[in-house]
């Protein structure tokens, strides 16, 4: 008897062992290979060194992880173009590295670098994450700037400033001490730039400012950070970031799946796009009722027996096992559907107890239903009731007083709608990604599509204070009556949402700053054309300061702000930073709003804003035209990076011509047309406001000059015609340069042609 219970307990404790092994987790990574560097669990498709085979452990040179044994404990790197990053957790598609932090002291008397600290990824199959990464600045009066390297011209920052000790709050960065930013997608390299305000007097001083990329859920600001106590360890220790890989580098997955040798997926596997910014690649994972690591071969991801433990999927008969799959049935004799949930397996002797349940449980599907009745009733009227509310607070019935003297008839900018929240996310497809135009320091603009077909741009903007509801109701109401054939026009608007949303009229063609930069849209960006662009966008600019009432400053002007329509003629728009100022005033202090690069020296350092202020923002644009560089670039030489400063260098040395398109160059009828177009630039860049010739002049200048090319010294005159993408250019060079007898031009002139053409 002893025996036969010994026996029994041998069985028993086999079955368990055997249940155990069924039931050990798959392997991470190749046979033979470490899974481990100290705390660090290392899955294929990375691997540490090689393995007892010889062969490397890691799918490519990309994915080798090094382990450093000689620390304690061991700590493992992975080498990209920037040197050896040290990993600190691989979990699914995400790889945490630790970062570097840029540091500037006001102790330490370094001058302004930008560009000083950053990091590249070079060529891996690596980007940052754009979803868990942001920029960080730390400090009081601390100017920190984030941007792309290699041809990918993205540029991003933020301000901190501390008007005081006690109004420094932990675990804010939303400016006063802290401030932080978003990155794009797909960002592969970046530069970081660390500068201080000039008023640093205003503010409560900390002796060091700090700027870093890192893992943004995982940063949590202190006070002490400020007196470089916080931030000493974390300077040495860094911080963590957050990076984003993938298989298969610029490779769909049908287009891996035709190489079948170098196709990464193994068996019952699912592939996966992914895209993120210019970055394409796949990933891989298990088949649903599979588990292990998809990349690993020949057998990939494996059965998952849910018959082990069928209590964890609610089976409570008979358990059959299949691939990808179980099937659960009630022994002979018992009624039910196999399954815990319902009214799994019942003997015949239950029969009434079965009647029981299924009445009862009729019983209480009846009642939720009737609760999911009330439940929906009640929230649809709360959410009626919120709509009510947003539209109040955000100024709804002042709007319609506003608007009541043009009810039921149009106004000077066409009709003016006011929008339900239904009816936006009707038209823009429930703000689906897929229709983003684009994304901008003051909101998102999405496409949407009337009922009638035609197109509109939907602006939700990111924030607006609700101390200036008013003001920014009076503003919807006079732009509702702006008609100026070179504004964007304002055809409704939506206030039952938390943030208001504005409908404009939809521009087709792109942004100017894109036609200079990334359409190639020199080759109809002529002489004539830029003057004509700069002339049009004046007149707008010209308009909004005195002929509106009251006058509007724009307060961002950027060729990014001027749309390109199908007839290739300008049109201003994005008014989200625009002020309103009374007919009486000449200036008003606010907030300092703009974009690096464009931003008015006198604004940024008084924060008071006049009509000035977008008479220098124009002359950056116009510059822009001019150079077609853009107006700050950290890949540009350090005395090059500011295009402004670099144009009024430049005339000062008189090197003009060095820095102008050369296209411009050769198109221009004569030299003293270039020179009148860059003292109109030196004029509008005057450091101080009272030195700049006002919108209205500027516009006037640019329409003499205009017309000078319309009608060139030589006595020939034709007509306005521009050379628009598909027409030739019908008129030779035109200057004292050029032989009309043998079509050739000067020296200077041929090295220009030489220099313009395509390399």
């Amino acid at each position: 008897m002893c025996k036969l219970h010994d026996l029994l307990l041998l069985l028993l404790v086999c079955f368990s062992m055997t249940k155990v092994a069924l039931s050990t987790d798959p392997p991470i990574s190749k046979p033979g290979c470490e899974t481990k560097c100290g705390n660090l669990t290392v899955p294929y498709p990375f691997g540490i060194g090689n393995g007892h085979d010889g062969l490397p452990c890691a799918l490519s040179s990309y994915y080798v992880v090094t382990c450093n044994t000689t620390l304690s404990p061991a700590k493992p790197f992975i080498n990209i173009s920037t040197g050896d990053l040290e990993v600190t957790e691989i979990i699914d598609t995400k790889m945490q590295i630790k970062n570097a932090v840029d540091r500037r002291c006001n102790n330490s008397g370094a001058s302004y670098v930008a560009g000083t600290t950053g990091m590249d990824l070079g060529n891996y199959p690596i980007v940052f994450s754009d979803s868990e990464n942001k920029f960080t600045a730390v400090g009081c009066g601390t100017v920190a700037v984030i941007g792309g390297l290699r041809g990918q011209n993205f540029t991003n920052g933020c301000i901190a400033t501390c008007p005081n000790s006690s109004v420094v709050i932990d675990g804010s960065c939303s400016g006063i001490g802290c401030c932080q930013s978003a990155i794009p997608k797909g960002l592969k390299s970046y530069a970081i730039g660390l500068d201080e305000l000039n008023n640093t007097d205003i503010f409560y001083n900390s002796p060091c400012s700090y700027g870093f990329l890192a893992e943004y859920i995982t940063f949590n600001f202190n006070a002490t950070d400020l007196n470089d106590t916080g931030f000493q360890n974390r300077t040495r220790d860094n911080v963590p970031v957050v990076l984003d890989w993938y298989i298969g580098e610029g490779q769909t997955c049908e287009e891996a799946k035709s190489n079948k040798s170098s196709y990464a997926c193994q068996a019952n596997t699912n592939c996966s796009e992914f895209v993120s910014g210019s970055s394409k690649g796949y990933l891989c994972s298990c088949l649903p009722g599979y588990h292990g690591n998809p990349y690993l071969g020949p057998d990939g991801c494996t059965d998952i027996d849910e018959c082990l433990n069928p209590k964890l999927y609610n089976c409570s008969g008979i358990c059959l096992n299949s691939p990808g799959s179980f099937k659960c049935s009630c022994p002979k004799g018992h009624h039910g559907d196999g399954m815990t949930t319902g009214s799994g397996c019942n003997s015949n002797n239950s029969q009434f107890a079965i009647k029981f349940s299924l009445g009862m449980s009729f019983g209480v599907l009846i009642c939720m239903s009737f609760m999911a009745l009330i439940y929906f009733s009640i929230k649809k009227k709360k959410l009626i009731k919120l709509r009510e509310k947003f539209f109040e607070n955000n100024g709804g019935m002042l709007l319609k007083q506003q608007l009541a003297p043009y009810e039921g008839k149009e106004n000077s900018n066409g009709s003016f709608k006011i929008y339900s929240s239904h009816e936006l996310r009707s038209i823009t497809d429930n703000y689906s990604e897929a229709r983003i135009l684009g994304k901008g320091g003051y909101g998102i603009v999405y496409k949407g599509i009337l009922k009638d077909g035609s197109a509109v741009a939907v602006k939700m903007s990111k924030f607006v204070e609700k101390t200036q509801i008013e003001q920014f109701i009076n503003e919807v109401a006079i732009l509702t009556q702006i008609n100026h054939r070179n504004v964007v026009r304002l055809k409704g608007c939506c206030l039952e949402t938390e943030v208001p949303v504005l409908v404009y009229e939809y521009i087709s063609n792109g942004t100017l700053f894109e036609h200079i930069h990334s359409r190639g849209g020199t080759y109809w960006l002529t002489w004539r054309n830029c003057i004509r662009l700069a002339m049009e966008a004046a007149n707008a600019l010209s308009y909004l300061h005195s002929a509106a009432s009251p006058p509007i400053i724009h307060r961002d002007v950027k060729s990014s702000n001027i749309l390109i329509d199908d007839s290739f003629k300008a049109k201003i728009s994005d008014f989200g930073a625009s002020r309103l100022i009374s007919i009486d005033q000449t200036e008003v202090t606010t907030l300092v709003l703009g974009t690096r690069g464009y931003l008015d020296p006198e604004y940024f350092q008084t924060s008071l804003l006049t009509e000035k202020s977008d008479v220098y923002s124009f002359g950056v644009l116009l510059a822009e035209l001019l150079t077609k560089q853009l107006p700050l670039s950290l890949e540009r030489k350090l005395e090059e990076r500011n295009l402004a400063a670099y144009f009024l260098q430049a005339m000062k040395e008189d090197r003009l011509l060095e820095i102008l398109d050369p296209q411009l160059v050769i198109e221009a009828s004569d030299e003293e047309q270039l020179f009148d177009a860059a003292k109109l630039v030196k004029h509008c860049l005057s450091v101080k406001g009272e030195d700049r010739p006002t919108m209205s002049e500027v516009a006037a200048r640019l329409e003499g000059l205009k017309n000078r090319i319309n009608h060139p010294w030589v006595g020939q005159s034709y007509d306005d015609s521009t050379r628009l993408p598909g027409q030739e250019d019908l008129y030779p060079i035109c200057s004292s340069d050029y032989n009309p007898n043998t079509g050739e031009a000067s020296e200077q002139k041929s090295m220009l042609i030489e220099m313009s053409q395509p390399r």
